[in-house]
């Protein structure tokens, strides 16, 4: 894999984390920059400082030898203290003195390293040169030019390096072990404080999540008290919402007034046709006319329904259902059908209760009951169970079914699959959309299965507790 196309992907997998690992892992890379530049700049700086102290002790022994040497008063062994390595050497680098620690025939540094330290150069020479081990920091000065016999000297001077050696490695350790450490305690602390300053968003998605076609129209997002971002999104999110319930409304009201100013004229002119073809006075009527006529007015009362529906403002007083009581009722009003419309047997020892307008639930599983007589070959079975804390109520037929991927789309409005296309085999098109709407107006929900063969709505409503 090239570069570019690693950047890419490296980018890909970055996008795809979550805003507060993002941000984690942003602030964890940018505290790990400035730790690593600060450890390394504490490394150095401590490193010198060390260095310059041990150098600074070799040079103000030096001095001291060198005063001695010049006031002609050099002692034999040369006086040191602590682990100090001394040599007095003449201008031919020869070994005229020293202190007990240091050889009395080879000297400490070679002609170049003494012309380096004399210079004021840092020099580090082998500790083995006096019999030590580790390295010895090395500081020289000249000395003897006050003296009578004009004979130049310079006292060389070594400091073990051991302990600083020490100190540094022990720095770069705990270095090596507390960094890691702290950036993981700082990358809890860390995830904790963008988690709860991302809290103000979770509350606007969980309340977004529970805002749907079935919520309260004065339901909106909750707005942070803080004057930030999240606050002005959330107070900008629900202006949004007020303007679309305002827009609902509207369309509901003019579904509604259409509806209602529909019913006047077909009401007339079905009673009119109905006049004309008994009596006669209008000659021969087209035999699709009064049909034509009812399927209008059913039309009209469905979408008033259905804008009644939606009003989620409009819910009626909850009461306690008698579900059992309630399928027998649906079912005796289709003794007349196509297919017989029974209850399945173990229905009648069932005490079953559900909570919601008793108007709503009767009219929902009255829509469901034709669509499956309307489907049916032989039978439609209702039934119903308690599942946990609410009430399932069952509708199937024995009829030809529904696809997987239909099964959604058929509570859209106007839905009609394409064997239900011919006008004459009966419906609006919104029957499922308005058993939808006020199941989801009583707090329940419905689904379609397949009944193999057939299909078996699946309605959910909560139980009266």
């Amino acid at each position: 894999m090239t570069d570019e196309p690693r950047r890419r992907s490296v980018r890909h997998r970055f996008a795809r984390l979550s805003i507060r690992a993002r941000l984690l892992l942003i602030g964890l890379a940018g505290l790990a920059g400035a730790l690593l530049i600060g450890g390394l700049l504490l490394y150095a700086v401590l490193s010198a400082s060390l260095g310059r102290s041990i150098e600074g002790t070799a040079r103000a022994s030096a001095q001291q030898v060198a005063l001695l040497v010049d006031s002609g008063r050099m002692p034999d062994p040369v006086p040191v203290s602590g682990a100090l390595v001394v040599q007095v050497l003449d201008a031919q680098g020869r070994v005229v003195a020293g202190s007990v620690t240091a050889d009395r025939l080879t000297a400490l540094v070679t002609p170049d390293e003494l012309r380096r330290a004399l210079a004021g150069e840092q020099v580090i020479v082998p500790g083995n040169r006096s019999g030590l081990s580790g390295r010895l920091q090395v500081a020289a000065v000249p000395a003897g030019a006050a003296v009578p016999t004009g004979r130049e000297y310079a006292v060389v001077a070594a400091a073990p390096t051991g302990d600083i050696e020490q100190s540094a490695r022990t720095l770069r350790t705990l270095l090596l072990w507390i960094f890691p450490l702290l950036l993981a305690v700082l990358a809890v602390i860390a995830w904790r404080v963008i988690g709860a300053a991302l809290t103000p968003v979770e509350a606007l998605r969980q309340g977004a999540e529970r805002i749907d076609e079935s919520s309260s129209e004065s339901e909106r997002l909750p707005v942070p008290p803080t004057r930030d971002e999240v606050s002005a999104l959330a107070t900008t999110l629900n202006a949004m919402l007020d303007r679309i319930t305002v827009a609902r409304r509207k369309q509901r009201a003019f579904i509604a007034d259409a509806a209602h100013e529909l019913r006047s004229p077909l009401a007339s002119m079905r009673t009119q046709l109905e006049v004309a073809q008994r009596l006669g006075e209008g000659g021969d009527l087209p035999a699709e006319l009064l049909a034509d006529v009812d399927r209008l007015t059913m039309l009209v009362d469905d979408l008033l329904v259905l804008a009644r529906a939606d009003d989620a403002a409009a819910t009626r007083q909850s009461s306690g259902v008698d579900v059992g009581a309630l399928l027998s009722d649906v079912a005796g009003r289709y003794g007349g059908a196509r297919v017989p419309v029974r209850t399945s047997p173990g229905l009648a020892g069932r005490r079953l209760q559900t909570r919601g307008p008793k108007g709503d639930v009767t009219r929902a599983l009255t829509n469901l009951v034709d669509n499956a007589v309307r489907h049916a070959r032989t039978r439609v079975v209702l039934d119903a169970t308690s599942v946990g804390h609410q009430v399932e109520i069952t509708v199937t037929d024995d009829g030809h079914g529904i696809s997987v991927e239909d099964r959604e789309r058929v509570f859209d409005r106007f839905t009609r699959l394409d064997e239900a296309r011919d006008r004459d085999s009966g419906g609006s098109g919104l029957g499922l959309s308005i058993t939808q709407a006020l199941l989801q107006r009583s707090g329940g929900d419905v689904r379609l299965e397949d009944a193999a063969p057939g299909l078996r709505a699946v309605v959910r409503l909560p139980t009266n507790s």
